[in-house]
């Protein structure tokens, strides 16, 4: 049975790499700021408490931690002299904890709950402390860790420190870090900051763990997951991946995408097998779709659900608060919000239905609009079933329209509707002859 965990989620970092007001950990990658990527990261792995460490300059990011973790999970650290020393920041946070405690980077929102086990393993299985690497296609910079003939974990020698032997060696620190919580204190107390930097490097405990007879075990990692976000360029990397992996799983899950790098998730995104999703489809946030649907090509939702058998598209905008129900129709150019399309409505071309209710069967005529908005108040529209409403309409809202009624082209519509009447209101059409050839006449001569 495994021990109870933790994570300290490192995020007190300036990110001015980023060029950006917003600070860097919460930019977002697949529709949810990096951050939050850590903390659900944290949920899935089971961990009981949840530790961020915030800086001074960013108040956003504690502001949003707060609001996250609520105000005991929260630390600031202040002045910051690396990572060791902001890992300290979490002793209070977890003064009556006992368990495993794992050390993340707040901007590296792609690592997997099942890599985390593996390092959560590593401790079960009777190593003292764990550390994530990884083998990239050009090692570089990266501090590298030794492994004795055992492959147990010696030590991590940054690259600037390294022989020409240890540089040879690929294999890297992420900086993701597991151990007991007892541990884990015990040796940053132990840290120094004998270093060219001044600073207290979370690193150091291997080579202090080992010094007291511990063994260390690196866990490895695909160069994708541990990748750490410090650039609008590395920001687009991360996104690319996300959607890479979104794309995949969907695909594995029985989702037909004609065009899978066309189509763009959120990280909420649920479809359901049999699911049909055409070319340059964006998917935003809380969008679930299922079973049988199609969305065609160059439709945007969001906030929406889709039953069965429902076709969205081409064209069309899906906003938040929208269910359209087994098999209605929502086509081309056609724009909902906030509404709900009954079982078997149309709305097939060029219309706005905002705050309103479409009946089943009903029939939404080209060009109808909803006048949901009075430049003050959003006000409903009830339109019955098997409702058939002409091209051109407008229903101004509040209104009801009755089950069955029909609406004559170009009405505008201001009062409810009887069921089973027909309501036109348009006025009378006039004809003045030769009025056109008058009118072109006068304005050629002037």
């Amino acid at each position: 049975m495994s021990n109870p965990r933790a994570v300290i989620i490192l995020a007190a970092g300036h990110g001015s790499r980023m060029k950006s007001k917003l600070p860097k950990v919460l930019h977002e990658v697949g529709g949810r700021s990096m951050f939050d990527w850590l903390v659900g990261l944290a949920r899935d792995v089971g961990a009981h408490r949840i530790a961020a460490i915030v800086g001074t300059q960013t108040p956003l990011v504690k502001e949003h931690a707060v609001e996250v973790l609520g105000g005991g999970g929260v630390a600031v650290q202040e002045p910051q002299l690396g990572t060791g020393h902001a890992t300290g920041f979490a002793r209070d946070i977890l003064s009556d904890f006992a368990g495993d405690v794992l050390v993340v980077f707040a901007d590296s929102p792609l690592i997997t709950s099942e890599t985390i086990e593996r390092v959560f393993a590593a401790l079960h299985d009777g190593f003292s402390v764990a550390v994530l690497g990884f083998e990239p296609e050009n090692p570089g910079a990266y501090g590298r860790l030794v492994e004795d003939e055992n492959g147990n974990l010696t030590r991590i020698v940054e690259a600037k420190d390294a022989t020409d032997a240890e540089l040879a060696i690929g294999l890297c620190n992420s900086g993701v870090v597991a151990a007991s919580r007892d541990l884990l204190f015990s040796l940053l107390d132990e840290v120094t900051n004998d270093n060219a930097n001044g600073e207290y490097y979370l690193t150091d405990i291997i080579g202090l763990a080992v010094a007291r007879g511990l063994k260390a075990k690196a866990v490895r990692a695909s160069s994708d997951e541990v990748l750490g976000v410090n650039s609008r360029s590395e920001l687009a990397m991360a996104e690319h991946i996300f959607q890479q992996r979104a794309r995949a799983k969907a695909l594995a899950d029985g989702v037909s995408l004609l065009a899978p790098d066309s189509v763009y998730f959120n990280f909420d995104t649920v479809l359901e097998a049999d699911v049909v999703v055409e070319p340059n489809v964006v998917f935003g946030s809380g969008v679930t779709v299922k079973s049988g649907a199609r969305i065609r090509a160059f439709s945007h939702l969001e906030g929406a659900r889709i039953d069965e058998d429902v076709v969205i598209g081409p064209y069309a905008r899906i906003r938040p608060g929208t269910r359209v129900k087994g098999g209605a129709k929502v086509g081309n150019f056609v724009e909902v919000k906030k509404s709900t399309i009954r079982e078997g409505a149309k709305i097939s071309h060029l219309s706005y239905i905002g705050d309103a209710d479409v009946g089943a069967n009903a029939n939404i005529g080209a060009g109808t609009i909803t006048c949901n908005y009075d430049g003050f108040d959003k006000h409903h529209t009830q339109i019955g079933d098997g409702a058939f409403i002409g091209s051109n309409s407008s229903l101004v809202a509040p209104v009801q329209i009755g089950d069955g009624a029909f609406i004559g082209s170009g009405s505008v519509i201001t009062k409810n509707v009887s069921a089973d009447a027909l309501t036109v209101a348009r006025t009378r059409q006039r004809q003045i002859d030769n009025w056109a050839h008058e009118f072109r006449n006068k304005k050629q001569n002037l």
